[in-house]
């Protein structure tokens, strides 16, 4: 079958209105799930998931050949981009970061090819605001995709939250990520809500209970980010009569992400008398809940995006500007 999904200059084609008028398949290959799209006029035409990297072991390749078959024998060959850990050292090959500043048309300039008509997507990498190297890998593209799907923050100064296992604080400047700093909250409470003498076993499943979880927001808030001295306090509490031990978690939680908001907050002060004066949070609206209770708690206003459709967003948002 003829190849249709290039024009004479290596472009994918485009109509007048920013839409993409041939077929190219979208890949959001993370460490445990893979999400692949058949994309093109009109938006997402078909879908299928499969095992993340980390189980596709070195046959990546043949993977992806098998779940995308039936969409090559229909439409012929299609190029692909893939985005997330496919790109990491666990992947199918390391992609090297791209350094910030950095928008789509720098990682649509970066891609790696890594074989013929299969690329991924460069991570970001810069000195965060603390002086130490920093870097993310998936959430470039979701950052690319919010920007497209919201051109109001593509304009002026935004500080943009994702929050999850790794959260990563990104300061946007005019369409660009500047910089950004990671916070190893999410990890930090599975590894100490599972693990440790903090929360009973018992418990470690429990929902979140909003008062208390306010409650040790409070705590973290107040320690401006140095929480070392206060994860104990979790403990010491339920042995006091303070706090019932099915709600531990809640405290805990609360307690860590008061202080990633609170030094994140610091770490992002003014500059030249401008302030980011909300904060974007994105991502899985329960989680980005707290997050947005936790900045209340310090004056901060926040607003709440669903993060579900910016990978495949910044995918097309990188397509849009790849040679091919």
């Amino acid at each position: 079958m003829r190849d249709n999904t290039t024009t004479g200059q290596g472009r994918m084609r485009w109509d007048g209105n920013g839409e993409m008028t041939r077929l190219y398949i979208a890949g959001d290959w993370g460490t445990s799930n893979l999400r692949l799209y058949l994309n093109g006029p009109g938006g997402v035409q078909a879908r299928v998931d499969g095992p993340g990297i980390a189980t596709a072991g070195g046959k990546a390749g043949e993977l992806l050949d098998e779940l995308t078959r039936p969409w090559v024998a229909q439409h012929g060959s299609l190029p692909v981009l893939l985005a997330g850990m496919v790109g990491s050292s666990i992947g199918w090959v390391q992609t090297p970061y791209l350094d910030c500043p950095a928008g789509a048309e720098a990682l649509g300039s970066a891609l790696l090819e890594v074989r013929p008509g299969v690329r991924i997507v460069p991570g970001l990498a810069c000195v965060n605001p603390t002086g130490a190297p920093d870097v993310m890998r998936g959430e470039e593209t979701q950052l690319i995709g919010l920007l497209a799907l919201h051109p109001e923050l593509r304009r002026g100064r935004h500080l943009i939250c994702l929050p999850g296992t790794h959260a990563k604080w990104a300061l946007v400047h005019d369409g660009v990520v500047e910089t950004f700093q990671t916070a190893l909250s999410g990890e930090l409470f599975a590894l100490l809500n599972g693990g440790s003498v903090l929360v009973p076993p018992p418990h470690r499943k429990a929902p979140t209970d909003a008062a208390t979880f306010r409650q040790g927001a409070e705590r973290g808030v107040a320690s401006g980010g140095a929480i070392l001295h206060r994860l104990f306090e979790t403990r010491a509490r339920q042995m006091r009569g303070q706090l019932d031990p099915a709600l531990a978690g809640s405290f805990l939680s609360g307690l860590i992400i008061g202080a990633d908001v609170a030094q994140a907050i610091s770490l992002f002060p003014a500059t030249a008398g401008e302030r980011a004066a909300t904060v974007v949070l994105v991502g899985e609206p329960a989680l980005t809940g707290l997050y947005a209770e936790a900045l209340s708690l310090l004056a901060v206003p926040s607003r709440r995006l669903d993060g579900g459709d910016c990978v495949l967003a910044g995918l097309a948002a990188v397509m849009e500007r790849t040679q091919w």
